[in-house]
C-alpha cells in the first residue's frame, strides 16, 4: 500500500494512489516471452516480453504495424512525472523506438492483459514453456509497486 510522501505535491501522490487503485502491470513482475495486449484510447497494441524494458511491440500503424524491439521506459500520467517500468490503466504508455530520437508516448491506457495462450506465437518443442503469470495477477490493482 503506498504511503503518501510529504516532499511530493498532493497531485503527484494522488496520482500515484490512481495508479494503484486502476491497476497494472509492472514489468519486473513478468516472465520473459509473456505477450500483453495494451488497449488504449485509439489502437491496441501487443508487447511481447523479453526481459528487462525489452518487448517486441505492434499495433500502431505509423510506428509500430509489425513488431519493433523496443524499450518500454513506463507509464505517465500526461506529464513529465513517468512510473519506470509500469503499464498502467488510465495512464500513457511512454517507449522508446529504436528509429525516433524522442520516446513515443501512447493515448491513455483503457486496458491491459495478459494475451490468451492461443494467440501467443508457437513455442519450439526443444524448449520448455515458460509459466505465465496467472490471469489473476493483471487484476485491477494487483500491481502496486514499480520494479
Amino acid at each position: 500500500m503506498f504511503i503518501p510522501h510529504r516532499n511530493l505535491s498532493d497531485d503527484v501522490n494522488a496520482n500515484i494512489v490512481q495508479s494503484e487503485v486502476e491497476g497494472g502491470v509492472s514489468l519486473g513482475d513478468l516472465s520473459p516471452s509473456t505477450v500483453l495486449e495494451i488497449q488504449t484510447q485509439h489502437h491496441r497494441y501487443t508487447a511481447v516480453f523479453l526481459g528487462e524494458s525489452q518487448a517486441l511491440l505492434s499495433g500502431h500503424p505509423e510506428y509500430c504495424p509489425e513488431p519493433v524491439l523496443v524499450a518500454i521506459a513506463g507509464s505517465t500520467w500526461g506529464g513529465s512525472m513517468l512510473k519506470l517500468r509500469y503499464i498502467g490503466r488510465g495512464m500513457h504508455l511512454e517507449f522508446c523506438h529504436p528509429e525516433y530520437r524522442t520516446p513515443i508516448v501512447t493515448s491513455r491506457i483503457q486496458e491491459v492483459r495478459e494475451s490468451s495462450s492461443a494467440n501467443r506465437p508457437a513455442q519450439s518443442s526443444a524448449q520448455p514453456a515458460e509459466s505465465a503469470p496467472a490471469p489473476s495477477m493483471l487484476a485491477r490493482g494487483t500491481f502496486t509497486k514499480p520494479s
